[in-house]
Parts: structure tokens; C-alpha cells; sequence
């Protein structure tokens, strides 16, 4: 398996995670552990926008940040996500290598796609994580996500 095959089956992997993360947070939470956090719903909007920003960008060799407003509820972040991840994994899939070995502009700085791609799928993680550790607090509970929770054995 070749390095776009090998990060396609992982972002395919982490995305079915995210989504059961997403799926938890509970509708109108606020919580957020510190006055200067963002909320679960916030950091949500922020896994899609990026999944999509980076997709876009390798595609066409340009990073642009220009996410459009969050949605009002929970339910409308995570129905956007489920209808993206189909596209986007796609998306992946049919990105021809040429793309893949190439660069892209990162807001004035050229970088290679590839290891831009390998970067935002650790920071989607990240924020996943963040959102991981808000769930009990928000009365909710923690979904497997590499392997048992305490709360799914």
C-alpha cells in the first residue's frame, strides 16, 4: 500500500470515530472546562470545517480558511459531517498522486500536501480528544475510540 492509500484508510478509520465522539455531545450544551475554551459544539464545527478545508486545498493547491457560520445545533454540525465524510473520503480516494507528491499555499508559506494531510488528521484527532474529555462533564458519555471507554467496555 502506497503512502495516499495508507492515510485514505486512516482517515477513513479516524472518521467513523470522530463521528461517534460528535454523535455525544449533548444538544445546548455550553459546557466548556475554562472561560477561554471553546464549547464542545465549537471545537465540532471546527473538525468539520477542517476536513473540508483541507480536502479543498490539496485539491487545488491552496489553503483557505473561510468556514461559514456554526450552526445553531448540535444535530445540524453532525448532520453536516455525516453528509461531507462520504464525500471527502472519496474525494481522497480519486486524488491523483501528482496531487498528493505536490505543495500547496499555506497561508504565504508552501508546504508539502502530503505531510499537511498526515498534520491536520493528527489535529482533527486532537480536537476529538478535547471533546472526549467534555463528554461526562456534559452528562454524556465516552464512545470507544482505540478500544474499551469506561463507559463502553
Amino acid at each position: 500500500m502506497d503512502e495516499k492509500g495508507l492515510f485514505t484508510k486512516f482517515w477513513t478509520q479516524e472518521l467513523k470515530t470522530t463521528r461517534n465522539v460528535l454523535a455525544r455531545i449533548p444538544e445546548s450544551s455550553a459546557y466548556r472546562p475554562d472561560p477561554r475554551s471553546r464549547t464542545a459544539q465549537e471545537i465540532a464545527w471546527q473538525i468539520v470545517c477542517e476536513e473540508k478545508m483541507l480536502i479543498d486545498a490539496v485539491e487545488s493547491g491552496k489553503a483557505e480558511w473561510a468556514p461559514p457560520p456554526m450552526p445553531e445545533s448540535m444535530r445540524d454540525v453532525l448532520a453536516e459531517y455525516e453528509r461531507q465524510s462520504a464525500d471527502v473520503v472519496r474525494r481522497w480516494e480519486a486524488l491523483p498522486q501528482s496531487k498528493w507528491d505536490g505543495s500547496l499555499e499555506f497561508f504565504g508559506s508552501e508546504r508539502t500536501a502530503s505531510s499537511m494531510a498526515w498534520s491536520f488528521l493528527f489535529d482533527i484527532v486532537h480536537h476529538r480528544g478535547q471533546i472526549s474529555t467534555y463528554l461526562r462533564p456534559m452528562g454524556s458519555t465516552v464512545p470507544q475510540i482505540y478500544g474499551p471507554s469506561g463507559d463502553e467496555p
